[in-house]
């Protein structure tokens, strides 16, 4: 697909991968239109940091108000949704909200898709709802569970989407990323949790050290959606977009120092332990249907991109907590 001048809406664009999404469509020459959450201060999360902000136009809505979310996607030929709540801790202290911003607000994505005639619908998906693997590596037709509020959430959405297809028609392609790292990372995942404390400190306190992921570094998670949405054989498809390797969190601990280089001890901190039957215990992606339908593979391989983000991270410490423990 030819980008240049492509009406784009990104929701979730002021986010982690939601932000690195849009620069990249900027500089591919699309015409982006940015959806961030209203907020009475303004801020635009990361995009209010992007080099490329006065390229794209930023509007403030909320993806649970359908209005706003019409008013966003008028005139738009793909819309990529990355807007959700995300932080698995938090989702068992606020399910409802979860609810409201991942199904509701992708149930109003769709309708204003269905209504406006969108061209293409990008939806985003997550590992998490596989839950613990009964198989690996893990193909898109691996069982759904739902092992905390967030999966559950995340499933209810990639149903709805599914269900848009089957009934609609509506031009939708659901990506499926793993465990997306990289530059501007929340601090309630795993990587910047260890990252922060290594350079910090010589102690890392984490929950159990046992479970497994597949970690992808950003940019790759950015070259699948985008080569999702290109793809006309992608569409009312859903699509594993990891690296296809796996790596105990103790053992990413350990990497991590010898990245940075420092000795660390591990300590176990109950609060960061999740409900027993809720910690999902191993990720490992199959994307053999991604590069069979959309030629997607890895193009930074993880040492590169971890040694990238602890760069990234060395240099904008002040904006994190490294011994706060962030639900």
């Amino acid at each position: 697909m030819n980008w240049h001048g492509k009406k784009v809406l990104v929701t979730g664009a002021g986010g982690f991968i939601g932000s690195h999404l849009t620069e990249r469509l900027v500089e591919l020459g699309a015409d982006v239109r940015a959806l961030v959450h209203y907020n009475s201060g303004g801020r635009r999360g990361w995009l209010d940091e992007s080099p490329l902000q006065d390229q794209m136009t930023v509007l403030a809505g909320d993806i649970t108000d359908a209005g706003s979310v019409r008013e966003a996607m008028k005139d738009r030929e793909v819309v990529f949704h990355l807007a959700a709540l995300i932080a698995i801790p938090y989702s068992y202290v606020a399910p409802n909200s979860y609810v409201q911003t991942n199904v509701v607000g992708t149930v109003n994505v769709l309708e204003a898709a269905r209504q406006l005639n969108t061209e293409r619908i990008v939806h985003t998906s997550t590992s998490e709802v596989y839950g613990s693997a009964l198989q690996v590596p893990i193909s898109e037709d691996h069982p759904l569970q739902g092992q905390s509020p967030y999966s559950a959430s995340k499933i209810g959405a990639d149903k709805l989407v599914e269900s848009y297809y089957n009934s609609f028609e509506l031009p939708v392609t659901t990506v499926r990323p793993f465990n997306t790292f990289g530059p501007r990372q929340s601090a309630r995942a795993v990587l910047p949790t260890i990252i922060t404390q290594c350079l910090t400190g010589d102690s890392v306190r984490l929950g159990s050290l046992t479970p497994t992921r597949d970690l992808n570094y950003v940019a790759n998670t950015v070259h699948g959606f985008i080569s999702a949405a290109a793809s006309p054989a992608a569409i009312g498809r859903t699509m594993n977009v990891g690296s296809g390797q796996e790596i105990s969190i103790g053992d990413l601990a350990h990497l991590i120092a010898e990245l940075v280089g420092k000795p660390i001890t591990i300590e176990s901190d109950e609060q960061r332990h999740r409900p027993e039957k809720s910690e999902v215990q191993r990720l490992l992606a199959d994307n053999r249907l991604a590069k069979e339908l959309i030629d997607w593979e890895p193009i930074v391989d993880f040492r590169t991109g971890l040694s990238n983000t602890i760069d990234w991270f060395r240099e904008n410490l002040a904006g994190y907590r490294p011994d706060v423990y962030n639900v």
